[in-house]
């Protein structure tokens, strides 16, 4: 999944506050699973199932109404797919992506949860 150009080092669009940022710029140490030129992944540090990783670009973009690059969304579903694939979720999961406050976002770098290990409900919530 290296089939894009980088977008880390001086090109790379952050936000000096944000703990994603800080993480993709590695000021911030946490376990990167998965990685790629565009995105990273990492396991979330409040899991709600047996496998909860975060899969977040490394460009910045506060939610998922900045996200306007096409090209970028439909990459992001596709290292969810990795990652999930690489974790051996085949038999399911469920992704999410929060948006604002009210939609659960606690971190307003755009990021999708890979959610399994387990049988999810619906509704949730």
């Amino acid at each position: 999944m290296n089939d894009s150009p980088s977008n880390s080092g001086l090109d790379l669009d952050s936000d000096s506050n944000c703990i994603f940022c800080k993480i993709v710029k590695k000021e911030m140490q946490t376990k990167i699973i998965y990685e790629n030129d565009d995105f990273i992944a990492f396991n979330d540090i409040k899991p709600v199932s047996p496998t909860h990783i975060l899969v977040i670009p490394k460009k910045h973009y506060k939610n998922l109404f900045e996200a306007n690059d096409k090209d970028m969304l439909g990459k992001l579903l596709l290292a969810v797919k990795e990652v999930a694939t690489e974790k051996g979720l085949g038999e399911g999961f469920r992704t999410v992506i929060n948006t604002g406050d009210n939609g659960g976002q606690t971190v307003h770098h755009i990021h999708a949860h890979v959610l399994g290990g387990r049988f999810h409900k619906w509704p949730p919530g």
